[in-house]
């Protein structure tokens, strides 16, 4: 594993930091600086790569990355799915049909411990029939008893199920910048990131940054972004600004399967995670719901469990 982040990049890792979205008021303000700091990140890293979930943030970090990659003349970056054993079965067949759609090089990360193993979730892993990396991540969280239980909204779970899957990733790419859907907004934690967010730790993770070029959005203004210019660009004909109702309010001629948005959102999800660990908010479409009204993330196990600064602090988004 690389031990030193390259030479070669050089940025402000303070840009960002004080700042809120009031910083950028409309739509536009937002975007344009999306566009900024996209488009000095592929002028700066030599193997970028985009962490896509299916969700709505991170399509709106890879419509961007698109776009700017279009007329920057360059290749889009291999775009990241990380396989949790846990999706909800519509989420990944999104990622696949999109994948087609754009012609993206998908990389899956997956912890393939557990794929040797043949564990499915729920399942009680006897610690001793895991790899050794994987013991070592287990002592790193100070994890006692001799079985793990599969569920990627634990602790442990989720570190070794997401966090090490996508440092794996990045070690046998050697991806050196990562854009992530990470929003001020979102989550206590992530109040006080930066655009350019360094992870060069050598102990903790494959030296590298996070890209976080939509911190400035709000829940709200993700969705006015898919109305606005996601959408009306992956589906011929439809009307600029358009906020369906539901899935059958959209324009004639074009179903839910034509546009970039996971059907779990026309069901009322406000946030995607595991099957088992996300509920719905409302029967609402999600961008039809009073969103100041509650959290975003309600409905999010390991948010519930209060777990998201340990995570991050060891390198999960």
């Amino acid at each position: 594993m690389t031990t030193s982040f390259p030479s070669y990049v050089t940025l402000d890792y303070d840009a960002g930091r004080g700042e809120s979205a009031a910083d950028y008021p409309t739509l536009e303000d937002k975007m344009g600086k999306a566009v900024e700091v996209t488009r000095e990140a592929l002028e700066q890293y030599e193997r970028p790569a985009v962490m896509w979930t299916g969700g709505k943030d991170s399509t709106v970090v890879l419509y961007v990355v698109r776009e700017v990659a279009a007329e920057m003349g360059v290749d889009v970056p291999p775009v990241v799915f990380i396989d949790h054993f846990e999706h909800f079965p519509e989420t990944v067949e999104f990622v696949e049909r999109w994948t087609d759609a754009w012609d993206l090089d998908l990389v899956v990360a997956k912890n393939e411990d557990f794929v040797r193993l043949g564990a499915a979730p729920g399942d009680e892993i006897p610690v001793a029939d895991l790899s050794e990396a994987n013991r070592r991540e287990l002592r790193r969280l100070e994890h006692e008893g001799e079985t793990l239980t599969l569920d990627a909204d634990s602790f442990e779970g989720n570190h070794l199920l997401k966090t090490v899957a996508l440092n794996d990733v990045v070690t046998e790419y050697e991806f050196d910048g990562i854009f992530s859907g990470v929003r001020w907004d979102e989550q206590e934690s992530r109040a006080g990131e930066t655009f350019f967010s360094p992870r060069h730790d050598s102990e903790k993770y494959p030296p590298h940054d996070r890209v976080h070029s939509i911190l400035q959005f709000e829940e709200a203004d993700i969705w006015a972004a898919f109305w606005n210019y996601i959408v009306p660009d992956a589906a011929a004909g439809y009307p600029t600004g358009h906020v369906p109702e539901s899935a059958s309010d959209l324009p004639e001629g074009i179903v839910a399967a034509d546009i970039p948005v996971s059907p779990k959102y026309f069901e009322g999800f406000r946030s995607l995670g595991t099957e088992s660990g996300s509920a719905k908010s409302d029967d609402r479409p999600a961008w039809a719901q009073d969103l100041g009204a509650s959290k975003e993330r309600a409905g999010r196990a390991q948010d519930k469990e209060d777990l998201m600064g340990r995570l991050r602090d060891l390198g999960y988004m």
